[in-house]
C-alpha cells in the first residue's frame, strides 16, 4: 500500500500497464488484424489467419487434405499404371443440356481467382454465380464474354481483372466476397459434350460489413435498332459501384463506327445522364479511331485497365464484317451509385455532309458491378439462336 501512495510509483505502474496493453494490441493485430482480402503488392508481406482453399476436379469440395484422392475420373485410363494421386481426375465432361456445379462453398470468405479452359463454343457455355443462398444468379453470362474473349476465337488479354493466355487459358481476379455461401455452375446449351478444366481459388475469412457482392450481366443487340442506344445495364436497384464492361462489337457498315457516347444514368437520372462520354474509343482509353499512325491500321492493345485485344478482319470470303473485342475496367475509378444505375452506349458513324449516321451493328456487352443484395432480377438470357455467332 505504501508503494501505491507514492505518485511516482503509481505513474510507473500506469506506464507499464500501457506498454503491456500496447503489446497485446499489436499481438492481436498480428494474429487477427488482416483478413487476407484486398490483396495487392503493398500488403503482400502481411500475415493473416485467412484459410486458403481451392476447388478443382481433383478436389471438388476444396476440403483440407482432400486433394488428389480420386480413383475414378477422366484421367483414370492414363493413370492406370500409376493409380491414385496421379492425375486421375483433372477435368469434367458436361453433356448437352446439362448444368454442372463447379463449386459450393460455405462462408464467410471470398473467391480471389478463377482459371478454366472450356472446350466447345464459348457462347454456348453459360457461367452462373449465386451468393448466400440466393435463387437467382448474380452472374449470368456466356463464359467467353465473361473472360473478355467473346467472339469464340483466341485473343491474348493481359489486364488486372482478366487474363486470357495461350492456348485457351481464361483467368479472372475479381474479388468475390460472400458471407454464407458461394455457388458456381456451368451450363452446356450446345449439342456437343464439353470438357472443362478449372480451378477456383478462394479464402475463408471474415468479410467486412461494407463489402458488396459481385455481379455480371450479358446483353446483345443484333442488330441494334435504328436511332436507339445499346443498353449495357438497366434496372439495377441498390447501393454499389460499376467496375467495368467488355464489348464484342461487330460492325455492319464500312467506315468508322465509334463516334457514339457512353452514358451513365444514376440515382434518379431520367432523360439526361450524370456522366456522358465523348466517343467509343475515348471510353476504352484509346483515341482517333484506334488507328496506328505508322501503319494506318487498327492497333490491338491490352493494358491493365483498358484494351482492344481483338480485331477480326474480313477474310475476303464469308467472314465479311470487321469485329472488335474491347474492355474497360473501372478499378481505380469506379462509377458509384446509391439508388439505381443504367448504362447505355450509342453506335454512331458518319454519312454524307459531315452528318452522324446511327448504326445498326451487332453489339454484345457484359457489365461488371458490385452492389448490396438483394439485386433486381436480370432480364432473360438470350436463347441459343440469339447468342450464336455467325
Amino acid at each position: 500500500m505504501k508503494l501505491l501512495r507514492n505518485p511516482l510509483h503509481v505513474s510507473a505502474l500506469i506506464a507499464v500497464a500501457a506498454l503491456l496493453a500496447a503489446d497485446l494490441s499489436v499481438a492481436d493485430a498480428q494474429t487477427a488484424g488482416f483478413n487476407g482480402l484486398g490483396m495487392n503488392m503493398g500488403n503482400l508481406s502481411r500475415l493473416s489467419r485467412a484459410k486458403t482453399r481451392s476447388i478443382s476436379p481433383e478436389n471438388f469440395t476444396g476440403e483440407k487434405g482432400k486433394g488428389g484422392m480420386a480413383t475414378e475420373g477422366t484421367g483414370k485410363n492414363a493413370a492406370r499404371d500409376l493409380g491414385q494421386k496421379w492425375k486421375v481426375s483433372p477435368c469434367v465432361r458436361i453433356k448437352p443440356g446439362e448444368t454442372f456445379e463447379m463449386a459450393n462453398i460455405k462462408g464467410p470468405g471470398a473467391i480471389q481467382h478463377i482459371w478454366m479452359t472450356p472446350t466447345g463454343h464459348n457462347r454456348f457455355n453459360i457461367i452462373r454465380m449465386y451468393w448466400d443462398g440466393e435463387k437467382e444468379p448474380s452472374v449470368e453470362c456466356p463464359v467467353g464474354d465473361f473472360f473478355a474473349c467473346g467472339w469464340n476465337k483466341f485473343a491474348q488479354v493481359s489486364s488486372l481483372a482478366v487474363c486470357v493466355n495461350p492456348g485457351s487459358g481464361f483467368n479472372c481476379y475479381w474479388e468475390m466476397p460472400f458471407r454464407k455461401s458461394a455457388r458456381i455452375t456451368m451450363e452446356n446449351i450446345d449439342t456437343r459434350e464439353m470438357t472443362l478444366y478449372y480451378q477456383i481459388d478462394y479464402t475463408l475469412t471474415e468479410v467486412p460489413e461494407d463489402a458488396a457482392y459481385f455481379h455480371a450481366q450479358f446483353r446483345r443487340s443484333n442488330p441494334l435498332k435504328y436511332k436507339t442506344d445499346h443498353v449495357i445495364l438497366d434496372g439495377v436497384k441498390g447501393w454499389g459501384h460499376f467496375v467495368g464492361c467488355y464489348m464484342a462489337w461487330g460492325v455492319n457498315n464500312t467506315g468508322w463506327w465509334g463516334e457514339g457516347e457512353i452514358k451513365f444514368f444514376m440515382d434518379g437520372d431520367k432523360e439526361f445522364p450524370t456522366i456522358c462520354g465523348t466517343g467509343t474509343e475515348d471510353y476504352f482509353c484509346g483515341s482517333y479511331c484506334f488507328i496506328n499512325p505508322e501503319t494506318d491500321q487498327y492497333q490491338e492493345y491490352t493494358t491493365p485497365y483498358a484494351g482492344m485485344p481483338q480485331v477480326i478482319k474480313p477474310d475476303g470470303k464469308y467472314q465479311s464484317q470487321t469485329r472488335f473485342g474491347l474492355y474497360r475496367w473501372h478499378i481505380m475509378d469506379p462509377i458509384r451509385f446509391e439508388q439505381d444505375l443504367k448504362v447505355t452506349i450509342q453506335a454512331l458513324g458518319w454519312r454524307s455532309g459531315g452528318r452522324y449516321l446511327p448504326l445498326q451493328d451487332d453489339i454484345s456487352s457484359t457489365a461488371f458491378w458490385y452492389q448490396t443484395e438483394p439485386h433486381a432480377p436480370f432480364p432473360p438470357l438470350p436463347d441459343k439462336d440469339t447468342l450464336e455467332i455467325i
